[in-house]
């Protein structure tokens, strides 16, 4: 999400907050991530951001509405919607699959938003929670990530449909095995779409049309994590393209 924001948007300064000491969202219960949250949109607006990116799909879940209400007038963006409308762009028969983690999946945020949009659609939600840790340990180029993509992919519900959602941000780095899976065993293979692309626009063009957006650079970016982990430093290496040195900061 990051990388996208920063090609779209190269002159802002970004605050980066990984709440790395209470990772995996993605099988906590809703309300137990609230407080958590909360907690990290507290400590963004301490630092009086200008706009907050909600760059998870759990927590956008299951903390939107809260998150809009405890920011008030700084706008909030998510990762939901800009996927769900590139989605239906990209399927004119309304056949559309999601894969994301167990908390999102059982809040059927893609769900209720796809059918908002477009009542007659046919909606495949499957949980693939190994996908994260995959990613999060760096074995998303070995063998063992394609046997995990396979097995999750060989659902039969997705044997007809014309779109996949990735509903995780982690996921995109996964899009390659993906798309080799669908390529290999589908006559007709879907798009796979991710929202991090879309969100960045989306956030562009709020930013340009109130004013906001810094016309020149406007310093260092900051990376700060709830617990600095070996692992995750490691893994932040191919999520960001660089190498950090991020700033521990609990919470």
């Amino acid at each position: 999400m990051l990388r996208a924001l920063k090609t779209v948007l190269p002159n802002e300064r970004y605050l980066y907050f990984g709440d790395t000491a209470r990772l995996p969202y993605g099988d906590k219960s809703p309300e137990t991530l609230r407080g958590y949250v909360a907690r990290v949109v507290d400590y963004l607006l301490s630092r009086k951001v200008k706009a907050v990116v909600i760059a998870c799909n759990t927590a956008t879940a299951v903390a939107k509405d809260r998150t809009v209400a405890q920011c008030g007038d700084v706008p909030v963006f998510e990762v939901v919607t800009p996927a769900v409308e590139a989605a239906l762009k990209l399927s004119p028969g309304g056949h559309i699959g999601v894969l994301a983690t167990k908390t999102t999946v059982a809040s059927h945020v893609y769900l209720k938003e796809i059918l908002e949009r477009r009542p007659d659609a046919t909606v495949v939600e499957k949980a693939a929670p190994l996908l994260v840790s995959l990613i999060e340990e760096g074995w998303w180029q070995k063998p063992l990530c394609d046997l995990v993509v396979e097995a999750y992919l060989s659902d039969t519900g997705f044997r007809h449909i014309e779109t996949l959602v990735l509903g995780c941000t982690h996921y995109p780095l996964v899009k390659g095995a993906i798309e080799d899976y669908f390529a290999k065993n589908h006559p007709r293979p879907p798009k796979v779409v991710g929202s991090d692309t879309a969100v960045a626009h989306v956030v562009a063009e709020k930013l340009r049309a109130t004013g906001l957006s810094a016309p020149l650079p406007e310093g260092p970016d900051e990376y700060r994590l709830s617990d600095v982990t070996e692992a995750f430093v490691h893994a932040t290496q191919h999520f960001f393209g660089q190498a950090l040195r991020p700033i521990h900061t609990p919470l």
